[in-house]
């Protein structure tokens, strides 16, 4: 914002070019004695309007009998009491950002030194504002990648549901209840982001897995059991190598390890496991407890529950069982 005691003004207003390209909009007032009412001006309208369109600076030692005020700014200049205005435009690269109106109450002659302190402050606004745009512009651009990111991954997920035969939308639903247990644990939203791109592919691994052990309808031999396991590895050998993807290997890695250490690929045993990776076995399971399979009915919520905290202290941490049942009993509550 520019200084208007250092202008020696009594008030300056700065106004910005909208997106659009065809309205100035209010980035700022000082020296108002309340709030103005306007909040836009059309380019080609009003003075500042005029000032954007024409690209030259516009002074009017006595404003309210400049041709093209409008009533409203008229109004507002009488209630104010200011007499001499002077703006400039805000140009940079030959573009117009936006536009300063410098006003006083007391007639007012410019002269060279002060012309120049302006002009140096209009500079300095028109980089800020520049750097500004830049910034934004970055901004969209990081958030449409991450859209693109995303989107990809959950291509991914579905392709591995079809594949593995699993329920539809199996993926999706754990990943959206993953993200919010490890919320309910206290998880920071920016964690949540990597939690929930490795919920999607917490069987990425599967794709190595040729169909005859992937979709045998049988128990799987020993040797089958062995290739089976490997399904962890395999997930971060294929996705390591993907730098955004690498905060997201924790629950593709740890997923199948149990809290008694008897799990698998690597035996870890309590808190060893990531949060995220036993946040999401008790997820994984109770879907898949609550999903009809092939070669099996899908079991009631009631008895998915009851399995769920027989296994607290075995198979699952039991303080993350117990903030997941109280989370679906948050959910029951919310549904009734």
């Amino acid at each position: 914002m520019l200084n208007a005691v250092y202008l020696e003004a009594d008030a300056v207003t700065v106004l910005l070019l909208a997106p659009d390209g065809l309205t100035l909009e209010y980035a700022g007032t000082r020296g108002f004695s309340s709030a103005l009412p306007r909040r836009s001006e059309r380019v080609g309208r009003g003075l500042a309007g005029q000032v954007a369109l024409s690209r030259r600076p516009w002074h009017f030692p006595a404003v309210q009998q400049a041709a093209s005020l409008d009533s409203e700014w008229q109004r507002v200049l009488q209630q104010e009491g200011f007499t001499s205005y002077y703006a400039t435009p805000v140009l940079s690269k030959g573009k117009v950002l936006g536009v300063i109106e410098v006003l006083h109450r007391a007639s007012f002659e410019l002269s060279g030194p002060w012309l120049d302190s302006l002009d140096l402050l209009v500079s300095q606004l028109a980089i800020a504002v520049e750097n500004c745009n830049l910034f934004e512009e970055l901004e969209r651009q990081n958030l449409a990648l991450r859209l693109a990111y995303d989107e990809t991954i959950e291509g991914w997920a579905r392709a591995l549901d079809l594949r593995d035969r699993e329920t539809e939308g199996h993926s999706r639903r754990v990943t959206e209840r993953t993200v919010e247990l490890c919320r309910a644990l206290g998880l920071a939203s920016e964690a949540l982001v990597a939690v929930r791109r490795g919920a999607l592919l917490h069987d990425m691994g599967k794709i190595a897995i040729p169909d005859a052990i992937l979709l045998k309808p049988g128990p799987l031999t020993d040797e089958e059991w062995i290739v089976m396991k490997g399904h962890p590895d395999t997930a971060v050998e294929l996705l390591s190598p993907i730098r955004f993807l690498r905060p997201a290997l924790d629950i593709p890695h740890y997923h199948h390890e149990k809290w008694d250490g008897t799990g698998y690929p690597r035996g870890l045993q309590g808190t060893e496991i990531p949060l995220t990776a036993r946040a999401f076995a008790v997820v994984d399971v109770f879907d898949a407890l609550t999903s009809d399979r092939p070669y099996r009915s899908a079991w009631t919520r009631e008895r998915a529950l009851e399995h769920i905290q027989a296994g607290a202290g075995t198979h699952f941490d039991p303080q993350v069982v117990q903030v997941f049942l109280a989370m679906l009993q948050q959910e029951e509550e919310f549904r009734d």
